[in-house]
């Protein structure tokens, strides 16, 4: 696994922020907000697409139980389609920093954008999620509770096959979408609807 860096920097306490589902057709968007104590090390600990289902359900508990503090917040589809997915994933990480027990002095935020948050400065980095490590755990606890939630709507919509894409554009929920027109879990802004397809309200 990745040698991931513990801090960008050591004076003030730092909040690793990430978000999960940006790109994908259906569901909401969700963010994490991660607080690491200072000498947290897991051998496991990476980008959670890096990583198996499996280990990043182990680590999600061990994440929650050694976290200084921890938040998950989501986005709706509603709130995606009117102000777009970018700021729906900046809401999505106010959100989970709002929910924080402990207020950080830096946020460190995955990719190369952010809506600055309060009075706390922020610093981005591309593949921070690969590089520090409380980016790396608030990435696998926004991927393992959107997850959960969309096994949770794959029951209620199964003819798209949430349980294993995720509401990502796979060719098998593109075919789902063509044949069964969208649902109402379906972002209508990303403009997937085929041009004959059905529309389900």
């Amino acid at each position: 696994m990745a040698k991931l860096k513990a801090w960008y920097q050591d004076q003030l306490i730092e909040a690793g922020c990430d978000e999960a589902g940006r790109g994908c057709y259906a569901g909401p968007v969700y963010a994490a907000a991660v607080i690491l104590p200072r000498k947290f090390k897991h051998p496991l600990l990476n980008d959670s697409k890096q990583l198996k289902a499996s280990q990043r359900d182990e680590l999600r508990w061990v994440i929650e139980e050694k976290a200084v503090a921890w938040a998950v917040a989501s986005v709706s589809v509603e709130e995606i389609d009117r102000i777009n997915i970018l700021q729906a994933s900046f809401l999505a990480m106010h959100r989970a920093l709002d929910q924080l027990s402990v207020k950080a002095g830096l946020l460190l935020i995955d990719g190369n954008r952010f809506k600055a948050y309060k009075d706390i400065p922020h610093q981005c980095i591309i593949k921070g999620d690969a590089t520090y490590a409380s980016i790396a755990a608030a990435s696998i606890l926004a991927k393992t509770y959107r997850d959960a939630w969309m096994d949770q709507l794959h029951d209620s919509f199964p003819q798209y096959d949430w349980i294993n894409n995720k509401g990502y554009g796979t060719p098998s929920h593109r075919r789902a979408i063509e044949e069964f027109g969208l649902c109402e879990h379906h972002r209508r802004s990303f403009d997937i609807v085929p041009k004959q397809g059905k529309l389900f309200l």
